[in-house]
């Protein structure tokens, strides 16, 4: 039947079934009763509920218009977990915001090699070597023909063939000479970083100047083999609108993911690198002055 207090009992209302669930009132449950849900209370054996779970007031079920009751957690059964200061040390912003430096420093001047090919108004962020990987194959020819034409030439001296012995020599003298122009070619090659673009020099008689603007360079990679990972070097793609450069593929530079790190640092936040690189300089000021 419906509640006194309630509309007029009308037989046909869809609604009183529920109006009555709802209003029904909870009953007690007694903690002596055992593992189920008391007796008569038409379940089986389960699990008794604490003491201190209750019902809240909740936001109800969605779309079924019910009491809105909803269970409340025991606060004490979900105790606080500590945060340690070696994981809060990554999160951690100065005052100005900037987080912990992700890259490490370089110099702050170009090199007199580099310094002649930069404009007034454009900013330096540093350059490198390639990796001495580089010359290992210079490395390796000198080695075996300093081996193989010192025996040799051992081997005519004893045979009393003069000639033979001092071709053996300017032989030596020669590889080691081209040996001596690969590595001075790697020391005078260069790969350079602006705010504006991405340069390679090289060359010692003549030299070779390839630059890529940034605002143009719409892919950039870098690959590692299982060699290259061993020993910190890898090889640099760029792309610019689909189109073939000079600067398309430098290979052999070292720390790749530090290089790869400052290009895209330099490419989509230059005001961050600003800010980073202004906050060193009054660090470094400040510590001269002390």
């Amino acid at each position: 039947m419906g509640s006194p207090s309630g509309p007029p009992f009308d037989p046909d209302d869809p609604d009183r079934a529920r109006r009555e669930r709802d209003t029904e009132p909870i009953p007690r449950i007694d903690p002596d009763d055992g593992p189920g849900f008391g007796a008569g209370s038409g379940y089986g054996a389960g699990p008794s509920l604490s003491e201190n779970a209750a019902f809240g007031d909740g936001p109800g079920y969605a779309g079924e218009g019910r009491s809105g009751r909803a269970w409340a957690r025991d606060p004490e059964g979900y105790p606080e977990q500590p945060i340690s200061e070696e994981e809060l040390a990554g999160l951690r912003v100065d005052a100005s915001g900037m987080a912990p430096r992700r890259v490490l420093p370089l110099e702050d001047e170009p090199s007199s090699l580099v310094a002649r090919y930069l404009f007034p108004t454009e900013r330096y962020r540093g350059e490198w070597k390639r990796h001495w990987i580089h010359l290992s194959t210079p490395i390796i020819v000198g080695i075996a023909a300093t081996f193989v034409l010192g025996y040799l030439s051992g081997f005519l001296a004893g045979r009393d063939v003069g000639a033979l012995t001092t071709v053996a020599v300017l032989l030596w003298f020669a590889v080691m000479g081209w040996v001596a122009w690969r590595v001075a070619d790697w020391w005078y090659d260069r790969f350079i970083l602006t705010n504006k673009r991405v340069m390679v020099v090289n060359g010692i008689i003549t030299r070779r100047v390839a630059m890529m603007p940034l605002v143009r360079v719409t892919d950039m990679k870098y690959e590692q083999t299982p060699t290259g990972r061993a020993l910190n070097y890898g090889t640099f793609v760029l792309e610019s609108a689909g189109q073939e450069q000079a600067l398309r593929e430098v290979k052999n530079l070292p720390n790749p993911n530090e290089l790869y790190l400052r290009v895209v640092e330099e490419m989509y936040e230059p005001q961050a690198v600003e800010a980073r690189l202004g906050k060193e300089a009054d660090e470094a000021k400040a510590d001269d002055g002390a």
